[in-house]
């Protein structure tokens, strides 16, 4: 409902009370009394207020349907948080040492290739390269 909708009901609404309001004053006083002994009456007959029970399921506004495996403490319900916690965890050590082996792969493809490969004699004569051949691998 937009913004003029609304004001437009609200002020039918007030024209409405104030026609029946106007009406009202000029009904005559045993009508008055009649509409004032009928209210009483249903006002006397008006059930009392009485609690409402209501069905809620835990964690419903979480996002969780309230379904869970034979209660908070079970088992299957710890089985159901630690289980994927476990694939995850594992997963991390499986893609770590996945990318430690494709180090040590590369590392030593390069190895391969400055051992193998034909050097000038002056690379010999090079003390730069004489001492990254005994730096130590850290």
């Amino acid at each position: 409902m937009n913004y003029s909708k609304e004001a437009k009901d609200l002020e039918f609404a007030y024209k409405v009370r104030r026609a029946l309001n106007e009406s009202a004053e000029s009904l005559p006083a045993p009508t008055l009394d009649r509409l004032a002994q009928a209210r009483k009456m249903a006002m006397a007959r008006k059930k009392q207020e009485a609690p409402v029970a209501v069905l809620a399921f835990k964690g419903v506004l979480a996002g969780n349907s309230g379904f869970s495996f034979q209660g908070p403490g079970s088992w299957m319900g710890k089985l159901g948080i630690a289980l994927p916690l476990l694939v995850l965890v594992a997963g991390l050590i499986g893609i770590y040492e996945y990318e430690q082996q494709q180090n040590i792969n590369e590392l030593a493809d390069i190895d391969t290739a400055v051992l193998v490969d034909e050097l000038p004699p002056a690379a010999y004569v090079d003390t730069g390269f004489t001492a990254y051949l005994n730096k130590t691998e850290e």
